[in-house]
Parts: C-alpha cells; structure tokens; sequence
C-alpha cells in the first residue's frame, strides 16, 4: 500500500483470492480516519462487493485483468476510487432491486449495487480512458 499526500493505492488482478489485500487496506484506512468499527465494516462490505463484482465480471473468463483502488481521506469523507481496463459497465443504471419481493420473484443480480448505494452515500461511474471508474464516497464524521 502506498501513501502519498493523503492518496493510498492498492493494485489487484482479477483473482478472488486478493481480498485479503482488500480488507487490509480498506481497515488500514478506516484506522487512520478514526473510523468505527461499525463503519469500517460497512466500507469493507461495501468496497469488497464492488471490486469482487469488477474480479468476476470486468474481463473476459480467463483473461487475466487489473484493478486500480485508491482512495482519499478529507476531513469529513472517505473517497474510494475503483478503476480497470475490462468490458464498459456503469453499475450506477442498474435499476433498483426490488427488495419487497421474495427470493423466487426476484430477477438475478443488481443486490450487490444495491447494497453499496445503501452503504455509501455518493455512487458514481465514470468512461474515462478506456477505464471503468467508479467513485464510492462515504461521510465518516
């Protein structure tokens, strides 16, 4: 993990077994920010459905992809910017699951966007390079 000027920057593949290095980093941030258990959980949860959804779906099955985390601590927000090269897809147009039905009525997919906008309280993508960007922002005071 490097720090620079408040920026840290954690560099993955698309392999599921890096969460670890994941959770390390999300926690040695939280830790630095003064932040709750309870909320450094929450980022956890939050970050790890994100960045394992871009392991499982960015690139193509078999083909070997990066991922770019960084983030930024301000006074009062916890900024977490998730980038990589795979396949352009804006998580932020899924429509909302619908949560008020049951298991069965319910269409594949869209839970775990939904779970970051309920943990997060900025979402939002960005094409910028030919690189997916999505900006996760959480007010931690």
């Amino acid at each position: 993990m490097d720090r620079r000027q408040d920026k840290y920057r954690l560099e993955l593949t698309n392999d599921v077994q890096q969460v670890p290095l994941l959770n390390t980093f999300v926690d040695a941030i939280c830790d630095e920010a003064g932040a709750t258990p309870a909320l450094t959980m929450q980022l956890n949860l939050a970050i790890e459905e994100a960045v394992v959804n871009v392991m499982n779906y960015a690139y193509p099955k078999g083909t070997k992809g990066g991922i770019l985390l960084t983030a930024r601590l301000s006074d009062d927000t916890l900024t977490f910017v998730i980038s990589d090269k795979g396949i352009p897809f804006n998580p932020t147009l899924q429509k909302p699951a619908d949560t008020t039905l049951s298991a069965e009525e319910r269409q594949i997919g869209g839970l775990g966007i939904h779970l970051v906008r309920q943990l997060m309280d900025t979402v939002s993508y960005e094409r910028r390079d030919d690189m997916n960007i999505l900006t996760l922002s959480k007010f931690i005071k």
